[in-house]
């Protein structure tokens, strides 16, 4: 942003759609292989808006092309906590013929900006983008010392993004206590006199899996007792058609309230399915929340028709729920059997908070302020965000990435999927709640 246009007054409103535009166009994505194009770009990017604006970014490399960006912005009381907000710039890769709109395009069509990462999480960097470069512009200082961090690798897993942060640079982090990031503060419709607004406070666990079964190699014309790819399918069709328990947390206990009492009926959570036919798009959310969940997702053997392999592999996508790890992991091993071994490719921990505290007031009140219908309730994420690696430091993360959203928007379904798009109005009215949520927070 040049001094002709802060002259003329440009908001974080006014640029944070071409933000999001040109952070799309900025080809992040993440194949788990380093292969990726663009997160160096990316983080030069966001270091190069972050400098106009007075600023002194650094980049951190933790691999040849996998960069993060980080900055501190100094508060009006820096006695107090620092509060850090965060998100990754890197996004799942997208096969260009299945969409509508080119996914790195960035286009804007139908009141959206369509593209991969438009949702998953490049609105979210875009809009506290928009908000600080407004607020410097305009000398605003946060009342306390801001810590931003946009990360590489946060998609398989953030090896390479904050788990390198957090172990190689825990400096950058002091004094942080709490932190707000991605997949929360959306809204959820329920009438046009209430609208629930999803605060994400807790979040599952991972194993990511390979299975792998040992059999004996073989022409394969003969009779084969000890087939790898028998035995493994045999297990991988038990796992991926198990029906795990449903295991209720503080958070979902609290969710489920909350949304009882909006739609004017006590929820079962051993009876969801007539509930979560009302939910939407958000059923997909909410759903996973009451179980552990694994999920096969790549199968592997053999190089011939006519060769019997001697070993046959699976992949598996675990989560786990908060304080359910070791019956998740027992589970697995009853339903897999003996002959098939498992072992981790990726794993991390369950993350949950509590729903209180001045920084959850501060996400209400400003979602209130912009929306008079809005309620702020607590939920949990099926999946997994960099929250777990700033865990480990001792802060306290919420999914905070406000946006009111139209009801007949499928925006779970927009995740890792075809034709992701944010609205427009929904890029605004985030960069508000954002800005009156730092001054309340």
């Amino acid at each position: 942003m040049s001094e002709t246009d802060t002259a003329r007054g440009v908001t974080g409103e006014d640029e944070v759609v071409d933000l999001c535009r040109e952070l799309i166009q900025i080809d992040t994505s993440n194949y788990g292989d380093h292969s990726g194009p663009g997160e160096r770009k990316a983080a030069e990017y966001v270091a190069e808006k972050l400098a106009e604006v007075g600023l002194e970014p650094k980049i951190f490399e933790s691999h040849p092309g996998r960069a993060s960006t980080v900055a501190r912005i100094e508060g009006e009381d820096p006695s107090r906590p620092a509060l850090l907000i965060h998100g990754h710039t890197d996004v799942v890769p997208a096969n260009a013929d299945d969409w509508t709109h080119h996914p790195f395009s960035g286009e804007v069509a139908d009141g959206c900006v369509w593209g991969r990462g438009a949702v998953d999480m490049k609105d979210m960097d875009a809009m506290t983008l928009a908000v600080v470069r407004d607020r410097l512009r305009s000398g605003r200082r946060p009342p306390r010392d801001i810590v931003l961090a946009f990360l590489a690798d946060e998609e398989a897993g953030g090896t390479y993004g904050a788990r390198h942060l957090v172990d190689k640079h825990p400096d950058l982090f002091e004094g942080v206590t709490e932190a707000i990031s991605e997949v929360g503060g959306f809204s959820f419709t329920v009438s046009e006199q209430r609208r629930l607004y999803l605060i994400q406070t807790a979040e599952k666990g991972m194993h990511w899996m390979k299975l792998t079964v040992a059999g004996t190699a073989g022409h394969g014309s003969m009779i084969h007792r000890d087939n790898a790819i028998t035995e493994l399918s045999e297990a991988v069709a038990r796992l991926g058609r198990h029906k795990f328990p449903v295991r209720v947390t503080k958070t979902t206990r609290a969710f489920l309230d909350e949304l009882g009492d909006a739609l004017g009926t006590e929820l079962d959570p051993e009876n969801m399915e007539g509930t979560l036919a009302k939910l939407g798009g958000i059923a997909k959310l909410i759903g996973a929340t009451l179980s552990n969940t694994a999920n096969p997702t790549q199968l592997g053997a053999g190089y011939k028709v006519n060769v019997i392999p001697g070993e046959a592999t699976a992949h598996v996508d675990g989560r786990f729920l908060p304080g359910f790890e070791e019956e998740f992991l027992a589970d697995l091993d009853r339903i897999l059997g003996p002959k098939v071994k498992r072992e981790d490719v990726h794993s991390d921990k369950a993350v949950e908070t509590t729903f209180d505290g001045d920084l959850v007031a501060a996400m209400q009140s400003a979602l209130l302020a912009e929306d008079p219908a809005a309620k702020a309730i607590p939920y949990m994420l099926s999946g997994g965000t960099d929250a777990k690696s700033f865990d480990d430091l001792g802060i306290r993360g919420f999914g905070f990435a406000p946006l009111k959203l139209p009801p007949e928007l499928d925006f779970a379904g927009m995740f890792h999927g075809v034709d992701e798009r944010v609205p427009v109005d929904g890029l605004k009215f985030g960069v508000r709640v954002l800005d009156r949520f730092i001054d309340a927070s």
